[in-house]
């Protein structure tokens, strides 16, 4: 495999700064303010226009949470909703974040996105993030006309930890006879299957570490919940009945396999599954807009899959 150029260069070039301390020795909020200046100024360029947005407050599981309405210039009304969940392995990432690609994603799509800012680990560990992202999606469904949504064609999506969230709630509503998903969008996500696959075993970055992804899990807390099998959804034992998936993977990603067997396995539970792969991105690289036109070219294609199964 070969790295795409334009992200070769950003990496090259961070590797001449000097080392971040640990992870573990930084307060949460320091490594969140961080990771939002150097994603918001790597979507600068690249976010498109003609997608109004509007703040809202939205339904979690312990009371109101902060979210963002994103609704294209062309969208019907109603349209389809998206209904989002940023990444940043359930500690960091935020609306600000993922604000350029979820315009981007609701431009390419001409259907509405609704990002939601669920509570992070370490303050609320799980299952604070997972409630929240299900008490959402199901306050989107009771609440469809207000977003201007049609709530027969809501469907889940997120980015790694996001797209965690998103396949969570693909399974705990899949019983729910009056809000029925359309689509699930998982952007290498992380389903933590019972066997650690070879990307994880092999890959200590690029952008995403060994070191990080063990502080994320510690941060998060489940192991050993009574719930620890929501954060797992690889370990379902039954993935059928479950909405159709469009998932995205990444060549330089230890999340790669992950991803590419959660598609696999849903395919072979019967649920209508697409698997992307690209080979020469790095794990984040949907909210690296500014980076590479590989990313365009992706969020484009995410797009489509989304005006298809939604519009």
């Amino acid at each position: 495999m070969t790295l795409d150029p334009h992200f070769k260069a950003m990496l090259d070039e961070a590797r001449d700064a000097p080392p971040p301390p640990p992870l573990s020795q930084v307060p949460p909020d320091l490594v969140r303010a961080g990771y939002r200046a150097q994603r918001t100024s790597q979507n600068v360029r690249t976010a498109p226009g003609g997608v109004e947005t509007r703040d809202i407050s939205v339904g979690g599981a312990a009371g109101p949470i902060p979210a963002r309405l994103y609704a294209p210039a062309e969208a019907a009304s109603p349209s389809g909703l998206l209904v989002y969940f940023h990444g940043g392995g359930f500690v960091i990432g935020d609306l600000e974040t993922h604000d350029a690609h979820c315009r981007r994603l609701a431009h390419h799509s001409g259907q509405r996105v609704m990002a939601v800012d669920y509570r992070l680990a370490p303050e609320h560990p799980f299952p604070a993030g997972h409630d929240d992202a299900l008490a959402a999606t199901r306050w989107a469904f009771d609440h469809a006309a207000e977003l201007g949504a049609d709530p027969a064609r809501i469907g889940v999506g997120g980015d790694s930890a996001g797209g965690n969230l998103a396949a969570s709630v693909a399974l705990d509503l899949r019983g729910d006879p009056a809000r029925r998903l359309k689509l699930q969008l998982l952007l290498y996500p992380a389903v933590w299957p019972e066997t650690e696959t070879a990307s994880r075993q092999e890959r200590d970055g690029p952008v995403l570490s060994k070191a990080a992804m063990a502080w994320f899990e510690a941060s998060l807390a489940f192991a050993g919940h009574a719930d620890a099998h929501r954060a797992m959804p690889a370990r379902a034992g039954d993935l059928a009945g479950l909405p159709p998936a469009y998932v995205v993977t990444a060549g330089f990603d230890p999340l790669e396999h992950e991803g590419r067997d959660y598609a696999a396995a849903l395919a072979a539970a019967g649920t209508a599954a697409r698997h992307v792969n690209y080979p020469s991105l790095v794990h984040d690289f949907f909210i690296m807009g500014d980076v590479s036109p590989l990313v365009g070219e992706a969020a484009e294609a995410a797009g489509a899959a989304i005006r298809a199964a939604l519009g």
